[in-house]
């Protein structure tokens, strides 16, 4: 057996009715030229008929029941799993638009998992409009963060168009990383070691924790600093109790797009992200009546997982910005994102990568125990909405010669936070994915409407127009013939 780790656990540990704590991943493909009309109905039993079950996709709860859950959690190996039963096979009704694909994520995304089986679902949607197809997969959050899913999906795609009889993701296994330890048995003598290491890892890095916490104090004192501290948003309509029925809404950019306004604003990529989301939401607060006099803050992950790492589980720290939703003026709220983004890095940096995991405990410990406790939309939040952005592959992928043409990140939500906003890069696109509670925000797809309209508005505000070509008039000369033809201007 195989002990999760502390993050992952907490995971477990908060899983209700009304907050499953599981991710998805939509990744929408065009049909080969020529598929035939079984082609999604082959693949499908081949799926199925897949030999060994690789990690963690073979993984389930050595003791499924709450007290093993919340008391000694661990990973044990499906000698017998049932791939009739993960892999299932749906068909959207006409027409087949992005509608009724958001409709069944939707639904599909709101069933938890069985906890008596490996936590993961994997459904073959066929029927999408314009020759396409898509797969929507699903997996609990103790077993994966946005970065390893990502890279677990990834596996199995190839760039080689030409390429068949694939293998399905669930039965490729990570390579091992050069220098990387073996995970430690689900033992007395092995919780007892790793206990103790992390009691001296613990006493070692308390001095600059201590640190650290003393910041954020003082950011609560001083709001000026720029150092966006937990607690310190609004109690607002994304912060109440959430149900278990889900609302998931897509949109996409081209990342030139967003890296032009980057580079023209002085910011990063994450800069521009925030600030749509946070006019988005600004708009959407303000039609409701519901604007709080105070920013809105977001909770962002951020990955410390080493770029050659292939393994699973949750490998992230936090950190928490302004979105300066109190701001009217648009280019003053773009510059207040910026100065908080960049005073929260500041503050992570200043820690060594050896703390980071205790760092991010100590900053996700309030909000695990609002969940726990049952306080989780009854009190302040920790930071309002989750809002990340996750790196995904740069290059045209396949699978079986159909070319995957998008890929939306499906997150959770729980109560005190009822949206998630997930962006995934893929092939010179940004995809945004939005998740939200059915009841609690019935019409979030507004949200994915004003993101949009957020970017043409901030494109007419800080990048120059566009370069015209006009026709010069020529001046008539005895010496010279009559002119003809354009000149371009830059």
């Amino acid at each position: 057996m195989k002990r999760l780790g502390t993050l992952d656990a907490s995971w477990l540990a908060v899983e209700s009715e009304d907050t499953p704590m599981h991710v998805g991943n939509l990744q929408i493909f065009s049909l080969p030229e020529g598929a035939p009309e079984t082609f999604l109905r082959d693949m499908v039993t081949r799926m199925k008929e897949a030999g060994d079950v690789a990690a963690p996709w073979g993984y389930k709860l050595a003791w499924s029941g709450l007290f093993g859950r919340l008391v000694a959690p661990a990973w044990k190996i499906d000698k017998d799993i049932d791939l009739d039963y993960h892999v299932r096979h749906s068909a959207l009704p006409r027409p087949g638009g992005e509608r009724e694909l958001g409709i069944l994520v939707s639904r599909l995304h709101s069933n938890p998992l069985d906890f008596s089986r490996p936590l993961w679902e994997c459904h073959v949607i066929e029927g999408l409009e314009n020759n396409r197809f898509a797969l929507y997969t699903k997996m609990h959050h103790s077993m994966i963060d946005g970065i390893s899913g990502v890279r677990l999906m990834q596996r199995v795609l190839t760039t080689d168009p030409e390429r068949t009889n694939m293998p399905p993701p669930w039965t490729v296994r990570p390579e091992r990383r050069r220098g990387s330890k073996t995970d430690k048995e689900a033992s007395v003598p092995a919780a007892v070691s790793q206990a103790m290491d992390a009691l001296k890892l613990q006493a070692d890095m308390a001095p600059r924790l201590w640190q650290a916490g003393n910041r954020l104090v003082h950011s609560v004192r001083h709001p000026e600093d720029g150092l966006t501290a937990p607690f310190t948003g609004p109690v607002s309509l994304l912060n109440h109790r959430v149900t278990g029925q889900r609302r998931f809404a897509t949109q996409h950019y081209q990342l030139d797009r967003l890296k032009a306004l980057a580079h023209q604003s002085g910011g990063s990529l994450n800069d521009i992200v925030l600030y749509l989301c946070g006019t988005a939401l600004r708009r959407f607060l303000l039609e409701q009546g519901q604007l709080p006099d105070i920013p809105l803050t977001a909770g962002i992950p951020v990955n410390i997982r080493p770029a050659d790492d292939q393994g699973t589980g949750t490998q992230i720290s936090f950190m928490i910005a302004s979105l300066a939703t109190d701001e009217a003026d648009p280019l003053n709220r773009l510059q207040q994102i910026k100065t908080s983004t960049r005073r929260a890095k500041e503050h992570l940096q200043k820690l060594p990568k050896s703390a980071l995991t205790q760092y991010t405990m100590l900053l996700m410990s309030p909000y695990i125990l609002q969940l726990m406790s049952g306080l989780g939309g009854r009190m302040r939040p920790v930071f309002n909405v989750t809002i990340s952005n996750v790196p995904g592959p740069e290059r045209t992928l396949y699978y079986e010669g159909a070319k995957l043409e998008a890929m939306y990140p499906v997150s959770l939500i729980a109560h005190g936070g009822a949206l998630n906003i997930t962006c995934l890069s893929y092939a010179g696109s940004l995809n945004f994915g939005y998740t939200g509670c059915r009841d609690t925000l019935p019409s979030m797809q507004k949200l994915a409407v004003y993101t949009g309209e957020a970017l043409d508005e901030l494109e007419s505000l800080i990048l120059p127009p566009p370069a015209k070509t006009t026709k010069e008039k020529p001046q008539r000369s005895r010496k010279a013939p009559k002119a003809t033809g354009t000149r371009s201007q830059s």
